[in-house]
């Protein structure tokens, strides 16, 4: 059998497994997420971690084709450089960095044991330093770690406001830096509200008119809604393949697709959203 793929870039949904219970580590690959993340920080007591680091390796031991991202504790913590020795199994796609505060953070991850790296931003650090975090070598996407980084800033996410207004201008750093690196879409943050799935369906839409391309995740219900959020729908792709057939038909000049010119911009965005489809197509 060939060993699990995980590609990283355009992965649209990440969902947490804590370490503790490794048997939630298949069932949580049988959801069809893009991505497992099995988490050794905060879903692990300070006592259970170096227990939980074990049941990871002796998993990933176990279970040779399968493939899985992982949290491990940030940098300047007890369990930091023995997360990133573990992470050296074969079965470990890429490591997820919390609180990732500088290029050299990243860049050590890297080093450690030569895997993409996606570093959480969530602190006020983090935000100042986000270009060289995005070009440090190894960092392979950046992902918004909102609930910190809300406690940090002294920020008051109001739960009537499903836009989240009061994240907006971070979120936005992300999208820039990433785009300035050349990276991917950023991953947007957990929608803590477990079984609601329109609800989440909305949040994941809104991040993906945003600029980004992913979402955390925190319970195997979310996965379709997500997936689905930042998939092209059958519309999307109907209009792109419009303007793709539009624009090979004036050849160079200008056409228009449902009442509306098309220029460059737009030609762009339609070949993206093919790009796109074509890779979680059927």
């Amino acid at each position: 059998m060939a060993a699990r793929h995980i590609d990283l870039a355009r992965a649209r949904t990440f969902l947490f497994v804590p370490a503790t219970r490794p048997e939630r580590i298949a069932k949580a690959l049988a959801t069809g997420t893009d991505a497992v993340v099995v988490d050794l920080e905060d879903a692990v007591a300070p006592a259970d971690k170096p227990a939980a680091r074990r049941a990871l390796l002796d998993w990933l031991d176990a279970h040779l084709d399968e493939r899985v991202t992982v949290r491990i504790n940030a940098a300047g913590t007890a369990w930091h450089e023995e997360d990133l020795a573990a992470c050296r199994h074969a079965g470990v796609a890429g490591v997820m960095l919390p609180k990732a505060d500088g290029a050299a953070q990243v860049a050590h991850a890297h080093a450690a044991g030569g895997k993409p790296v996606l570093c959480i931003v969530e602190t006020a650090l983090g935000i100042e330093e986000l270009p060289q975090i995005a070009r440090a070598p190894g960092c392979a996407r950046l992902v918004f770690g909102k609930l910190d980084l809300a406690v940090e800033l002294d920020l008051v996410p109001d739960e009537a406001d499903p836009e989240e207004l009061v994240f907006l201008p971070w979120r936005a750093l992300l999208v820039l830096a990433s785009r300035r690196a050349g990276l991917p879409a950023p991953v947007d943050g957990v929608f803590t509200a477990i079984g609601d799935e329109a609800a989440l369906g909305r949040y994941a839409a809104r991040a993906r008119r945003h600029g980004f391309g992913g979402q955390l995740l925190i319970h195997p219900a979310q996965v379709a809604a997500a997936a689905a959020a930042f998939t092209p729908s059958a519309q999307d792709v109907e209009w792109a393949q419009a303007v793709r057939r539009a624009a090979a038909a004036a050849g160079g000049g200008a056409a228009v697709v449902d009442g509306r010119m098309i220029d460059a911009p737009v030609i762009a965005r339609a070949e993206r959203i093919l790009a796109v489809a074509a890779a979680f197509g059927p």
